[in-house]
């Protein structure tokens, strides 16, 4: 039964999953492309780079999962294979949440307008140790990795290794390790994710809340409505997806059956985040555009040549 669940998901996962290389391998190409050029590439641009990446894999590994347990590919080493899997989607959650969170952290000290001592401080630190900061979220991903892996492996040493149950890979529901270590590894970058977005909202709304009131028409107000509107948009898609993690670990401990349904449901959202990004920033917008342009313009092209062939081919 589980499995027939899963081989119903399989075709969605893989929808998912081809959507989310398509739009974050985007991404990843315009930002390096500018790099390989010499072009100007911001703190922002290597957070977001460095974020895409991060959901690529975890979309990777989430499918590989997928394939297997539906498949049924069973073999004397597929519990700790699905042990490894299940650890390795949990680092790359992990980083994407710290990178998430990051990326507020920088948006808010790059665009607030407070000037407090530490504020400028820590605007002038994060903008010369973009690198060592995004070295740090992978460092504690590895941290996360290593405890979580270590928990699940000792609990299936402890509890035997004959029960080879796909569905069940995990004895006695020890998954619920997860909980913990979930939790605790994502409340410190949620915390400070949720007070830079808040510190960057309530700015920007204080700031063009003074801009309408002094009434000067040539100002745009268009560009801090499209911050405000991203930053919202994140907010609402960290907390689905953060709620969605904490309920499929908590289904499974209580009822020993995982939601396959869910997982793929929460495998959409980075890639409707990204396009969503896309949208919003103008550098990236503009290359989608000439790439969609460029599609069109081959398709025309290819259906004109098509058209010529039938021409000819009448003609003779």
């Amino acid at each position: 039964m589980a499995a027939l669940t899963f081989l119903s998901l399989l075709v969605p996962a893989l929808t998912a999953l081809v959507a989310g290389l398509v739009i974050h391998s985007f991404i990843i190409g315009v930002n390096v492309s500018d790099w390989w050029r010499g072009r100007s590439v911001t703190p922002v641009d290597h957070i977001v780079t460095s974020l895409e990446i991060s959901r690529i894999c975890a979309q990777c590994v989430n499918t590989l999962y997928f394939i297997i347990v539906t498949f049924r590919l069973r073999n004397p080493y597929s519990r700790i294979i699905l042990a490894i899997l299940d650890a390795l989607y949990g680092f790359f959650v992990y980083a994407n949440v710290w990178m998430t969170s990051l990326l507020s952290i920088v948006l808010c000290l790059k665009i607030s307008n407070l000037h407090t001592r530490l504020f400028l401080y820590l605007r002038r630190m994060i903008s010369h140790r973009t690198g060592r900061l995004i070295v740090a979220p992978v460092i504690l991903s590895t941290l996360y990795f290593s405890l979580s892996l270590w928990m699940t492996l000792t609990a299936m040493t402890n509890g035997g290794t004959h029960n080879n149950t796909m569905e069940r890979h995990f004895l006695d529901c020890t998954f619920f390790n997860s909980l913990y270590t979930f939790t605790i590894g994502t409340i410190v970058p949620l915390i400070l994710y949720s007070i830079s977005s808040v510190l960057l909202f309530v700015s920007l709304y204080h700031h063009t809340t003074r801009m309408k009131m002094s009434s000067n028409l040539s100002i745009n107000l268009e560009t801090y409505y499209s911050v405000m509107k991203l930053v919202s948009f994140t907010f609402i898609y960290n907390t689905v997806f953060f709620t969605g993690h904490i309920v499929c670990i908590l289904y499974y401990y209580m009822n020993c059956m995982s939601l396959p349904w869910l997982y793929v449901t929460m495998d959409f959202l980075p890639a409707l985040h990204s396009s969503y990004l896309i949208y919003r920033t103008a550098k990236l917008r503009s290359q989608m555009s000439k790439v969609l342009q460029h599609v069109m313009d081959f398709l025309f092209q290819r259906k004109n040549a098509e058209t010529r062939e039938n021409l000819e081919t009448v003609a003779q």
